[in-house]
């Protein structure tokens, strides 16, 4: 559904993009990773023709996107990042318009607006300005928006930046139900959990290229790594094979098992380990693999404080 090849773009002195080769299949989602300044937001408004590249091409269902623009644009559902909602209309009139941009007919429009609405736990606000709505409502009012017209191709930038729990799930449901009906969805995102959650492919966009896409499980076996530190409340011992990180010991090496490599080296501190504030375990998860895959140091994501191995 989306193929763009060897696609680059400068601000002046600033080559934000490399050569870019993305392909996204219809029924598929994708994460779009990258640390702030990739050039996740110039790639998706170049794909969505909001700019123009410098060098390359951008294809949508095979045909050109920058050549045959009116009729790329009607496949494209685009959400970025900053709310673009009409605060003074109602929830149905934001709706309506965006479907009648699209080129629904008054009927078929309408009945979109009252099924999007339903997909997006908005019926019961149809009616009210969009002014009126809570932050999680507007960040659906917003998503809704970009999909009324049950697009081909999805781009989705950030799309629950801002909102809470039950319309972060809400937003996620309603992806799996686009992919479900044959879209392709470009998703970015720093809830790195919610692409788990969805099953997305990834693809990592990283010093102006695409350093890696592949399944999800792949790019955690491939890249996430566990990890193990033992942080200290006062002065850090040293221990053979475990070096001083600020005010925690961390391994020199890899280990396959964090937990058994932690309970090991408090066994060996013996009485030096008194000092022990926490224990910080890390499993192999999208988080570690990405942070590998970009270069950033650090224990990836802290996910479980095993102080009952201190006692």
């Amino acid at each position: 559904m989306l193929e763009i090849r060897d696609l680059t773009k400068a601000y002046g002195d600033h080559r934000v993009l490399l050569g870019v080769d993305l392909d996204v299949g219809a029924g598929e989602i994708v994460g779009l990773l990258g640390p702030n300044g990739a050039g996740k937001t110039t790639l998706i408004s170049i794909a969505a023709g909001l700019r123009r590249p410098d060098r390359g091409s951008v294809r949508i269902a095979g045909r050109d996107a920058m050549r045959h623009r009116p009729l790329t644009a009607r496949l494209i559902g685009l959400a970025p990042q900053d709310l673009g909602i009409y605060p003074t209309l109602t929830v149905r009139q934001n709706l309506m318009f965006f479907a009648r941009l699209a080129g629904l007919g008054p009927s078929v429009a309408r009945r979109q607006v009252d099924s999007t609405a339903e997909a997006f736990d908005l019926a019961d606000r149809l009616n009210h300005r969009a002014e009126t709505l809570s932050g999680g409502q507007k960040r659906r009012l917003h998503t809704a928006m970009a999909v009324i017209h049950r697009p081909k191709l999805v781009f989705l930038d950030e799309p629950t930046v801002g909102a809470d729990v039950a319309s972060r799930a809400g937003i996620l449901d309603v992806v799996r139900q686009l992919a479900a009906e044959g879209a392709a969805v470009v998703y970015t995102t720093h809830y790195l959990t919610e692409l788990e959650q969805l099953g997305a492919a990834i693809a990592v966009l990283h010093a102006g290229r695409i350093a890696v896409r592949a399944p999800l499980p792949e790019v955690i076996a491939r890249f996430g790594a566990a990890g193990v530190a033992l942080r200290f409340a006062g002065e850090v011992p040293h221990l053979p094979g475990w070096r001083v990180d600020g005010a925690r010991l961390v391994p020199e090496e890899t280990v396959a098992d964090p937990v058994a490599a932690a309970a090991q080296a408090l066994a060996a501190l013996g009485a030096r380990a008194g000092g022990l504030a926490g224990v910080e375990i890390v499993r192999p998860s999208l988080e570690s693999a990405y942070l590998a895959i970009t270069g950033q140091p650090g224990v990836a994501q802290t996910e479980e404080v095993v102080d009952a191995l201190a006692a």
